[in-house]
């Protein structure tokens, strides 16, 4: 059966029904008046963010309509297999813009608290916290299109920095983002050169809400509440 025949019928079983269909909302985040990340940027920026939200639900009704009678069809796989190759661009697309924009608030920046669990985290993985933001911002600092992520391993409790390429490309299964910056030139482009990029790194962290970076750091609050999208 076509992909278009199985659309029109629907599904007797009730199949269908059953499958997830515009799960996600659009965030809203109060960040107007950052230290060296315009307002422009931002509006920009919260454009962008608002295309994967929606690219991520078009996806997941398109590839939801394949399964309406619960297979995929051999003939459908070349169509499937690009829906659900392109679904973790702009998942992951609305997910790290979600991180990036939670771990950020007005009148924040400087150091995490010394009685932080993310400075300990810190002092514990990489001997200093300055040796820590060394390494974070070295890997911001590469050539290349993508995120630089710290991330927790729930396991060990270890933190551990990585570059993230495109958006779906080096994330670590698993593992707890609690500190993420976009450095795609979209997210500094406006307010810097290309080649200023550091610049961009230091207004990064003169906006960083520590709090925010915190709660991450604790299992028991749930990564949902901390930067992955609601469903609704």
């Amino acid at each position: 059966m076509s992909h278009t025949d199985k659309s029109a019928r629907k599904d007797r079983s009730g199949f269908a029904a059953r499958l997830p269909r515009g799960a996600y909302e659009v965030k809203h985040y109060d960040l107007s008046g950052l230290n060296g990340i315009s307002d422009r940027t931002l509006e920009v920026h919260f454009k962008l963010y608002e295309g994967y939200v929606k690219e991520t639900n078009r996806l997941t009704e398109r590839i939801a309509d394949f399964l309406i009678d619960g297979q995929v069809d051999q003939e459908e796989m070349p169509a499937y297999s690009e829906l659900k190759r392109r679904m973790g661009f702009e998942y992951n697309g609305m997910v790290l813009h979600e991180y990036y924009f939670g771990n950020l608030k007005k009148r924040g920046g400087g150091d995490p608290a010394s009685t932080s669990a993310f400075r300990a985290a810190a002092i514990s993985s990489f001997g200093t916290y300055d040796i820590w933001k060394t390494d974070f911002v070295s890997v911001a600092k590469m050539r290349g299109v993508g995120w630089a992520v710290c991330y927790r391993d729930p396991a060990r409790g270890r933190l551990s920095n990585h570059w993230i390429t495109l958006h779906e490309i080096s994330n670590v299964a698993g593992f707890q983002p609690v500190l993420v910056i976009d450095v795609w030139e979209h997210a500094f482009l406006l307010d810097y050169k290309p080649a200023e990029r550091p610049k961009y790194i230091e207004a990064f962290f003169a906006n960083v809400d520590w709090d925010a970076v915190d709660a991450r750091m604790n299992p028991a609050s749930g990564p949902r509440t901390q930067g992955l999208p609601r469903a609704v």
